[in-house]
């Protein structure tokens, strides 16, 4: 049965991937599934079966897993990938997709653990809206541009609104949320610097 904060699918092989590397990473800190679902807030169903490639997280839960794990978003996807190029052509850059919220994030940079800054695209659906309770690294810096649409995003109680072309910078401390503020879909930049 569907949990909230997961998304019912068939795994492919980067879901395979991350199911096995985020096992890996609850088996390096020595947690049990109960002590990764009192750490991160999510469920004990949805970790084991996320863990199993059963179900593909969400960018909530994800995000949630990188908080506790230290690490980006792009860090924990490109653990999952092969061995870094310092070039990734466009049609090789890995896209991860949270069918539930309408969220489709490209990874630009060529993925590497080592590395500090990286560039990922990001596309929201009309009328998506996604909510992060807390950043995957504490004080990590953000840089938002809009290339087409309208984005709302909301950090530390603070309202913003960007249309194309509009950067936002900021350092991300606690929940932030990103909707797309228009009719169509809207298409960013998301430079992130590791403090």
């Amino acid at each position: 049965m569907k949990q909230p904060g997961e998304v019912e699918s068939t795994p492919d092989t980067v879901d395979a991937r991350l199911a096995a590397r985020l096992a890996e990473l609850r088996a390096e800190h020595g947690w049990s599934l109960g002590e990764l679902a009192e750490r991160s807030g999510v469920s004990r169903s949805t970790l084991s079966r996320a863990e199993r490639a059963e179900i593909s997280p969400t960018a909530a839960t994800l995000n949630r897993l990188c908080h506790v794990y230290g690490r980006t978003m792009s860090r924990l996807l490109g653990e999952v990938e092969a061995e870094p190029e310092p070039l990734v052509r466009a049609a090789e850059q890995p896209v991860w997709q949270d069918r539930a919220s309408g969220f489709v994030r490209r990874s630009v940079s060529p993925p590497h653990p080592g590395l500090r800054g990286e560039l990922v695209e990001g596309r929201l659906a009309a009328g998506a809206d996604i909510a992060y309770d807390r950043p995957p690294v504490p004080g990590l810096e953000q840089h938002i541009w809009v290339l087409e649409g309208a984005l709302d995003v909301t950090a530390q109680d603070v309202a913003h609104h960007l249309d194309a072309g509009d950067c936002l910078r900021l350092r991300v401390w606690g929940p932030t949320r990103f909707r797309c503020a228009a009719d169509t879909e809207v298409r960013y930049v998301l430079a992130v610097v590791l403090p």
